[in-house]
């Protein structure tokens, strides 16, 4: 799995639950293979830096099927209760085995050295002196991203620590149960799981492969971030001026989890959703996640989608940094780099536009994105309600029982807060 995401930039989530269907490895040791290879992901700049140390040279010179046997063998000395010599061993097995014994020596030299320090002693000589560096350093962030993160919880910056530890652990599985087909509480019976914190409709599992699942199989359930089934929800839950004709559009569908839970609710009130994706292959998922739901899946660019106005709630649930996802993207973190905000930004004020130009007067657009970034949040919507003179409501009471979602008129929910992912929500209301 390292390998893949390392050559062919592969998505960790989706290579090796596949790997681990096709080696038919499951229970103890599909946890623990999760464990080694998500963990080695998360951990990368850590890891690299106690490689280059050991080393004596940067990891860019070191070839790279070496450097994935390295990644793993560290991070089991560093970051679980594997035995040294139990780590040390089957690494160099696994290169002795592939490559001769000469490779083998030097990843043997590499983690014995990485061996000789437990992972506080390596932060205390490796990381950098500021706090904010440091910080970012033990737990396994780019300095950048760990600085947006600060300059996102503004006044309460102090909690930088307890986000970022909790955005380097593995995060549970949240199902979502669609309504009108399974209750959270029929769903947790059947599951061995437990209802959720904040969405009536969240259920939380430990673990396991959520797809094998009955209900998930037989479509009554999903797998959705927590967060993600609040931000369609806030949406449904908006006021409106004049009454809801039940035409609803979900500008940004791909791949499908907030359109269904958008067509489920529909459904009951005999309501229809629109849903817009320009990917074919995407779209394809939007379509398989909606089946025999009122969702009309349209192939376009959501900036010009061709759609007639008047919709009266409209989510743009827009493309971003998803630097709020980390935890459960977990090679993300590295693949990110300011440089991608700015083109970003650029299509997300173009994305709440267009939206805007298709909402009825009086309709309700929510604009939400899993990041937290400032850029990509506050900025976007300021502008376009600058631009356009929206009326921006209080987001928070759309999130009823949710604490500690800041100061408004948006709410931003946070891993350590709420164990969801950074979604940012801001509700928008055209005037009449």
């Amino acid at each position: 799995m390292l390998r893949a995401v390392r050559e062919r930039d592969a998505y960790a989530n989706l290579v090796l639950p596949a790997l681990l269907r096709e080696r038919r490895v499951s229970g103890r040791d599909a946890a623990f293979a999760t464990e080694l290879a998500y963990g080695a992901c998360r951990s990368l700049g850590l890891l690299d830096a106690v490689i280059e140390a050991g080393a004596g040279r940067p990891v860019d010179e070191i070839d790279g099927a070496l450097l994935d046997v390295l990644r793993l063998g560290v991070y089991q000395l560093l970051r679980t209760r594997v035995g040294a010599h139990a780590a040390v061993d089957t690494s160099v097995e696994l290169v002795r085995t592939e490559f001769g014994s000469g490779k083998a020596g030097f990843v043997n030299a590499v983690l014995r050295r990485a061996g000789e320090r437990d992972q506080q002693a390596w932060v205390n000589s490796l990381a950098p002196t500021d706090p904010v560096g440091r910080m970012a350093f033990e737990y396994a962030h780019p300095v950048w991203i760990a600085q947006a993160f600060a300059d996102a919880l503004g006044a309460s910056a102090g909690e930088l620590h307890e986000l970022l530890a909790a955005d380097d652990e593995r995060p549970a599985v949240h199902l979502v149960a669609r309504p009108g087909a399974i209750t959270a509480e029929e769903l947790a019976l059947v599951t061995g799981g437990e209802p959720g914190r904040w969405s009536p409709y969240a259920v939380y599992l430990e673990g396991g492969d959520p797809g094998a699942l009955e209900p998930v199989r037989e479509g009554l359930a999903g797998v959705q971030d927590e967060g993600s089934q609040l931000v369609a929800l806030a949406l449904t839950r908006a006021e409106l001026l004049g009454p809801d004709s039940g035409r609803w559009l979900d500008l940004c569908a791909g791949p499908g989890g907030k359109a269904a839970l958008l067509g489920s609710l529909a459904d009951i009130d005999g309501y229809q959703v629109d849903a817009v994706e320009p990917a074919e292959h995407r779209a394809e998922l939007v379509r398989t996640a909606t089946r025999d739901l009122p969702v009309t899946v349209h192939v376009a660019d959501g900036r010009d989608s061709g759609l007639p106005p008047g919709y009266d709630r409209i989510l743009v649930d827009a493309p971003c940094t998803g630097l709020g996802a980390l935890r459960r993207r977990p090679e993300a973190r590295w693949r990110r780099t300011p440089a991608d905000v700015r083109e970003l930004t650029v299509l997300q004020r173009e994305l709440l536009t267009a939206a805007w130009d298709l909402l009825r007067p009086g309709g309700v657009v929510v604009y939400s994105t899993c990041s937290p970034h400032l850029p990509e949040t506050v900025a976007v919507v300021a502008d376009v309600v600058r631009r356009t003179g929206a009326e921006e409501l209080d987001t928070r009471p759309l999130l009823p029982d949710v604490t500690d979602l800041g100061d408004g008129p948006a709410a931003q929910l946070w891993p350590h807060r709420h164990g969801t992912d950074a979604m940012f929500v801001a509700a928008l209301r055209k005037p009449l």
